[in-house]
């Protein structure tokens, strides 16, 4: 707005009280959008003086604006004219920022963001649709299953299962200059505790200390227990960018609503594929005798834990008509690759294909070599193992098998999750120790879990695993008694000695056995070999990573099997699903640059077999070890006994939070709050899911009152071939769905140019019924200053939207009364200019239906 138009007197036609001129300067010198909102706003009241005109109603010459033009785009769109089907489209134009763009242009931006991706295919996709009922239905069932799975995790009584999980933190456990969360002023740092005298009282109490930005604060004992969290973030290394401020909370209130947000996004894109799972049938698998036959060559006899996982897996794959999502999580070495292998069995015998991924190909060999072995008495059953270690014919000649179906069993690695491997039928994925791929395969993984049943495989299932198992999101099968003749781990965790290291090895070779020797990377190991070959000159040592050679790697890997090398001196390469019996003995050399997981998972290699095993973990200094890593490492030590993975989970999860649940994309939200009131948000969230649902109405039934028809000009009308049918075609793609709507606009666009204002007004109507629909409003209308909309939402769904609204001016000028949302404006506006700031109002409730469950 250039000074002349910004200095510009009210019309005397049309006068602004001295409220509303004393608003226009305050926002005018505000944000460049707040000041395009109140410009559309106030337009009408202030004379076109010096050629100046309000940016929206400029018209411009018949151009093609940025939009879709693609010929994807223009097969999914409706069709805007049959008999111009051979008319060139224009080429698509440099894309105009977002202040250069008219309201319905941004709003189709914002509709093509959101539905980027999983929701694109909104209009097309395949995926069913889920009816109000039936919806129900499923909600109650995941309702069910998260209490079930809270009560676990809380370890509760049946009557506080709504309750939601609490990570307060205890103010006696707080160090000096540790980051704290006050759920009402913010992030500061601990300074201490100490006794003050308060007013009006001759007994001293304890306070707790704070530092903030713009001074220290004191808070009761008892009030800091109920308000104070402690602030961690995935990555421990990272701090908060600022302190908050005392003086002003209102920045803080906005970082802490933008994550509870993101909390409620995040659980509604669950709950949506949770649904969307629940919806998908395939046929029961078939109950044989064959697999009696089959379970009955078992060799050993299962354990009580094992029985039931082999109970749970059966039903969920003869007896349900959804794909199975179950984890299995026991210890190494406590029977998790039977029930997979008992599983494949099924799935192949019923004509499908089982893929089975492991995260190294030591492991993958491994599997291979037992999978081989099981069906060996089934010669029709072919296995296949997809590895580096083949030639580039070897690999070829597996793909083209596993594309038509002569490959029953593929094994591998995440080589399996690649593009160029077409499945013939494709029924079970079994994932072995799913937190050792990266973020791209979970994610690959995750798209299984819609169309093939997925087992998973772990001893210490990730938090992200964990956190889904127990909250109602996953099935879980926990096998916790070992076997018979498993004894315990014995642990010792101790500074580094080279005398230690040469007394555990001894040990064990006298004791004719081998001993695996682990550092945290490549540097260091050939070192360590030279110190050994000294140490023992007589005998065998090898090195294994992950960089040699494939067949050098496979070859010591034999070796070492077989009892030809006694010593290995490897990465964590060796951390996953090895089986060697004669190894009972491991040395995890700096152990504290391991996650709590990996050094579970490395001390469950020895003490396979009957004999006691020993895992020697050396640090180099306990002082120089950070806190969490001292916390590990008691952690570590509390969890010796056998069975207790699934413990030693939890305890990871609670030392540093959950980190990434769903992807990278947190990582921002989470930093906003911290993980613990992220998570406490998450499980408040979780426990409520039903009240944040969003029931979409008929567009047909939304009422419009605002007695605007405006009429096209008639060079408009000419230059269409078809008015009538192309606005026919508009009324269609409304009532379908947002998506539909904005490709017959863009295309329209793409077709003609810009629309005229009046063919604008007629567009911005069907938006907003559609934006009413699918915000379940019945009816708009307009009564002196008032805006009233008559809606199915509840206050509870209101105030999330609203919350998450971008614009100040039009969250504070809406209320919830009774089944109404209501507007109040400062003037009464004429009719063009009341639907602009309806268009403007419903887009930005609109933008909040991603945090919503919408059936």
């Amino acid at each position: 707005m250039n000074q002349n138009t910004a200095a510009a007197k009210p019309s005397s036609l049309f006068p602004i009280d001295g409220h509303a001129s004393l608003l226009f300067k305050r926002l005018s010198s505000s944000s460049s959008s707040t000041t395009s909102t109140v410009w559309t706003l106030f337009y009408p009241y202030f004379p076109r003086r010096h050629g100046h005109r309000h940016p929206q109603l400029i018209k411009k010459p018949s151009q093609s604006p940025n939009l879709v033009t693609s010929v994807n785009a223009a097969h999914q769109s409706l069709s805007i004219s049959r008999s111009r089907s051979t008319t060139k489209l224009p080429p698509p134009q440099k894309a105009k920022s977002e202040s250069e763009l008219d309201a319905i242009s941004i709003l189709n931006d914002r509709i093509r963001r959101d539905q980027a991706g999983k929701r694109r295919e909104a209009s097309t996709s395949t995926r069913p649709l889920i009816d109000s009922k039936e919806a129900d239905r499923y909600i109650q069932l995941v309702k069910q299953q998260q209490q079930r799975g809270l009560h676990k995790l809380k370890g509760g009584s049946d009557g506080d299962w709504d309750t939601p999980l609490s990570y307060k933190v205890d103010p006696y456990t707080l160090r000096s200059g540790d980051y704290v969360v006050h759920k009402k002023v913010g992030v500061g740092r601990f300074v201490g505790i100490k006794f003050d005298l308060p007013k009006d009282s001759i007994q001293p109490i304890e306070y707790v200390f704070i530092e903030y930005a713009d001074g220290m604060a004191k808070l009761p004992l008892n009030q800091a227990s109920r308000m104070l969290y402690r602030y961690n973030l995935p990555n421990e290394t990272k701090r908060p960018r600022t302190l908050s401020k005392l003086s002003d909370t209102s920045v803080w209130e906005r970082r802490r609503i933008k994550g509870k947000v993101a909390v409620q996004k995040m659980v509604v894109d669950l709950m949506e594929l949770y649904l969307h799972r629940l919806k998908q049938r395939r046929p029961p698998y078939p109950k044989s005798l064959a697999m009696a036959e089959f379970a009955a060559q078992f060799p050993y006899e299962p354990t009580p834990d094992q029985k039931q996982a082999f109970i749970d897996v059966e039903k969920d794959l003869i007896e349900k008509e959804t794909p199975m999502d179950r984890l299995i999580c026991g210890d190494v070495g406590f029977g998790k690759t039977e029930v997979a292998i008992r599983a494949i069995f099924c799935a192949v015998s019923a004509g499908k294909q089982a893929m089975v991924l492991a995260p190294t190909i030591v492991l993958a060999k491994q599997h291979f070599d037992v999978i081989s072995e099981r069906f060996s008495k089934y010669p029709k059953i072919k296995v296949g193992l997809l590895s580096r270690f083949q030639s580039k014919a070897e690999k070829e000649e597996y793909l083209h098998m596993i594309k038509h179906g002569y490959l029953d069993i593929i094994v591998g690695t995440h080589s399996l999750l690649g593009s160029r491997v077409v499945y013939n039928n494709l029924g079970l994925l079994v994932v072995d120790e799913e937190q050792r791929f990266g973020v791209k395969q979970k994610e690959k993984i995750a798209s299984f879990k819609t169309s093939v049943d997925v087992l998973t495989l772990s001893a210490t299932p990730i938090p992200r695993t964990l956190y889904l198992a127990l909250t109602g999101f996953r099935d879980a099968s926990l096998i916790s008694t070992p076997p018979p003749e498993r004894v315990p781990i014995r642990t010792h965790l101790s500074a580094y000695g080279k005398e230690k290291v040469i007394s555990a090895i001894k040990y064990e070779l006298d004791r004719g056995g081998q001993t695996f020797y682990v550092l945290p990377r490549i540097k260091g190991l050939e070192e360590v070999e030279e110190f050994l070959q000294q140490s023992f000159p007589d005998v065998e040592i090898a090195i294994a990573h992950g960089k040699q050679y494939s067949k050098q790697l496979e070859e010591t890997m034999e070796k070492f099997s077989k009892g030809e090398i006694k010593i290995l001196i490897c990465t964590n390469i060796v951390e996953s699903g090895l089986d060697i019996q004669n190894a009972n003995t491991i040395i995890v050399q700096d152990v504290q640059q391991f996650g709590l997981a990996q050094l579970y998972q490395l001390r469950g290699r020895v003490g396979r077999a009957d004999k006691e095993a020993h895992a020697h973990l050396f640090y180099p200094d306990k002082s120089l070890l950070s806190d969490q890593a001292l916390e590990r490492l008691a952690a570590l030590e509390e969890c010796r006994d056998l069975g207790q993975g699934f413990q030693l989970a939890e305890r990871d999860m609670a030392i540093r939070g959950f980190g990434n649940i769903f992807g990278e994309q947190q990582t921002g939200d989470v930093g906003n709050v911290g993980i613990d009131l992220f998570f406490e948000m998450l499980f408040e969230c979780l426990s409520k899911v039903e009240e944040y649902r969003v029931i979409s109405v008929p567009y047909q039934s939304v009422q419009l009152d605002l007695n605007i028809n405006p009429h096209l000009p008639s060079e408009y009308i000419n230059n269409l071939d078809n008015p009538m049918e192309i606005i026919n075609e508009a009324e269609k793609a409304a009532e379908k769905d947002m998506w539909s709507l904005m490709q017959f606009t863009e295309n329209l666009r793409c077709q003609y140019g810009k629309e005229p204002s009046s063919m604008e007004i007629l567009l911005k109507k069907l938006y907003v019924r559609r934006m009413a629909a699918d915000l379940g409003i019945m009816r708009i209308y307009a009564s002196g200053k008032m805006v009233g909309m008559k809606t199915n939402m509840s206050q509870k769904v209101f105030k999330l939207i609203t919350d998450s609204m971008a614009s100040d001016v039009h969250r504070n000028s809406l209320n919830f009364e009774d089944d109404q949302i209501k507007a109040g404006l400062l003037l009464e506006l004429p009719r063009e200019q009341l639907l602009n700031w309806i268009f403007q109002c419903l887009a930005e409730l609109h933008a909040s239906l991603p945090a919503l469950i919408k059936y």
